[in-house]
């Protein structure tokens, strides 16, 4: 069962209208959004967000609402309380496609494109597109096992491409952001932003990804050499143009470095700058895409609307400090 969008221009504007056909219900009004909504958050059971109690029922005047039966609680609730679309002002039709098209498009989308398709500002689908990254992000990840491959990349405009004045350094990372990666051989990747490559800040990292006693590929960066106290360590030397050596397993980094390729194609090539500050979401958005490369598009979204709980303000989003 594929989710299909239907875009169809208005007669009286250059806006697009959207509708969502999922196993052949189209989600093309607030209502068929709400109740698709409640399906993947609640499955059968409504569940109040406020104390967790089951015991709660809707009202028939409004049947977006819902009341908590509880003594102590007593909350009035909707299924979008406690969720990124609390107190939105954006129609769920337009979040949904948004949701739809970062959980599923190989590369995303810009906040200025994305703009066009809603009939919003670009500020408006640049913060949408946040909130929706941050839906995307993995909140309790399962260590990766079996054959590991690790490498770090270097996410930043070239030094060479920059003014003399704005120049840090000659050649080398200068003051690129730094991305460490972890790929499990035929599974799931994680991807986290690190302040330095160093062993204080790899391998803290490796083991919040990695169970022990894990077979672990790296090449032969320094930050890499303890990896032998914990993990079954194997190196290729790049810097020999060693790049695949067969033992018992074929050792290389080819996973990890293939995901670094669609990594940077989501960044070059969609938004062509990203600031380090909102760095990690675009991983995590371009991370969640990966680990559901094998699953069907609208599998892939109702993963992303189930994921919907927390929020990001806009005031946290656009603040000095991360």
């Amino acid at each position: 069962m594929l989710l299909i969008f239907i875009l169809s221009k208005w007669r009286s504007n250059e806006n697009f209208q959207k509708r969502i056909r999922l196993s052949g219900n189209i989600l093309n009004t607030e209502e068929k959004c709400r109740e698709y909504l409640e399906a993947q958050r609640w499955g059968d059971t409504p569940a109040c967000p406020c104390c967790g109690s089951t015991n709660v029922h809707r009202f028939a005047t409004n049947n977006r609402i819902f009341k908590c039966r509880e003594k102590e609680c007593r909350s009035k609730f909707s299924v979008t309380v406690g969720t990124i679309y609390e107190n939105t002002k954006i129609p769920l039709t337009k979040w949904f496609l948004a949701t739809y098209i970062l959980s599923v498009h190989s590369k995303g989308i810009s906040s200025l494109q994305l703009a066009g398709w809603l009939g919003v500002t670009q500020k408006t689908a640049w913060h949408l597109n946040h909130r929706i990254r941050q839906m995307l992000t993995i909140t309790a990840p399962e260590l990766l096992e079996g054959i590991v491959e690790i490498d770090e990349t270097y996410c930043g405009g070239s030094e060479s491409n920059k003014h003399a004045s704005k120049r840090t350094v000659r050649g080398g990372a200068g003051n690129k952001a730094m991305v460490l990666g972890a790929v499990e051989r035929g599974g799931e990747v994680r991807v986290k932003v690190i302040a330095k490559t160093d062993q204080q800040n790899v391998i803290p990292v490796i083991k919040e990804f990695v169970a022990p006693d894990t077979i672990m590929v790296t090449d032969e960066h320094h930050a890499y050499n303890k990896l032998h106290l914990d993990y079954t360590h194997k190196t290729v030397n790049h810097r020999e143009k060693e790049y695949v050596r067969y033992e018992d397993i074929k050792v290389h980094t080819n996973s990890i470095e293939g995901y670094w390729n669609i990594l940077k194609k989501q960044i070059n090539g969609i938004h062509h700058s990203v600031s380090q500050k909102h760095l990690q979401r675009y991983c995590n958005e371009s991370a969640f895409r990966y680990n559901r490369r094998k699953t069907a598009q609208d599998e892939r979204f109702a993963d992303a609307l189930a994921n919907s709980e927390g929020t990001l303000k806009w005031k946290a989003l656009t603040a000095k400090k991360a």
